[in-house]
């Protein structure tokens, strides 16, 4: 804990006074132009990997950057999605998964996990990409096909659907890799978005 309160110290100290104008826009501006899908791994940082600053990045993390299509009811994810995309107007939206995600790796090898029975239930949202991923225990090709799922999810979301047909949301599918830093773009030029 004393590396956090070392860190926020840190952040009014130096970080705090050098970006004082963007915060004090920030307090009354809520504009970020992207939405960006992500797992909650501490490894994958979207501000840092994007060169993004405050106020740019709309961010929802979930284990496995998983997405679940549209359903009637309360639903974190959705009600976020629904919030970045109808009242703030995200331009782009992305889905990202990365190298090494423990939820892929998780269900490439068959993991037991009788002992996270909730974890379990949650990474059942991506039998679809598993169905999909032709060779047992291959996490990259896994990564590869979940992050495409996670795309075909958010366009089942009536808000993300309207802003679609409009033209004014563009989905994006990328994986980053945490050992290069590279980004792959599997929505680029070329690439179907459908899984």
């Amino acid at each position: 804990m004393q590396d956090l309160t070392d860190g926020v110290a840190r952040f009014q100290r130096d970080v705090f006074p050098a970006k004082a104008e963007l915060f004090a826009h920030l307090a009354t501006h809520h504009t970020p132009h992207t939405l960006f899908i992500s797992c909650s791994d501490a490894r994958v940082v979207p501000e840092l990997i994007t060169g993004t600053e405050p106020g740019e990045l709309f961010v929802i993390r979930t284990a496995g950057n998983l997405v679940p299509a549209h359903t009637p009811g309360a639903d974190g994810v959705a009600a976020s999605i629904e919030y970045a995309v109808a009242a703030l107007g995200v331009k782009d939206i992305v889905v990202c998964g990365h190298s090494a995600c423990g939820a892929m790796t998780a269900l490439a090898e068959g993991h037991d996990l009788s002992s996270a029975p909730t974890v379990a239930a949650w990474l059942r949202l991506a039998d679809a990409s598993v169905a999909r991923t032709t060779a047992d225990g291959d996490v990259p090709a896994l990564v590869r096909q979940n992050v495409l799922a996670q795309l075909a999810n958010l366009a089942t979301h009536p808000s993300v659907a309207r802003a679609l047909a409009e033209g004014k949301v563009a989905l994006h599918g990328w994986i980053y890799d945490i050992p290069t830093g590279r980004v792959e773009d599997l929505t680029a030029a070329g690439r179907a978005l459908a899984a």
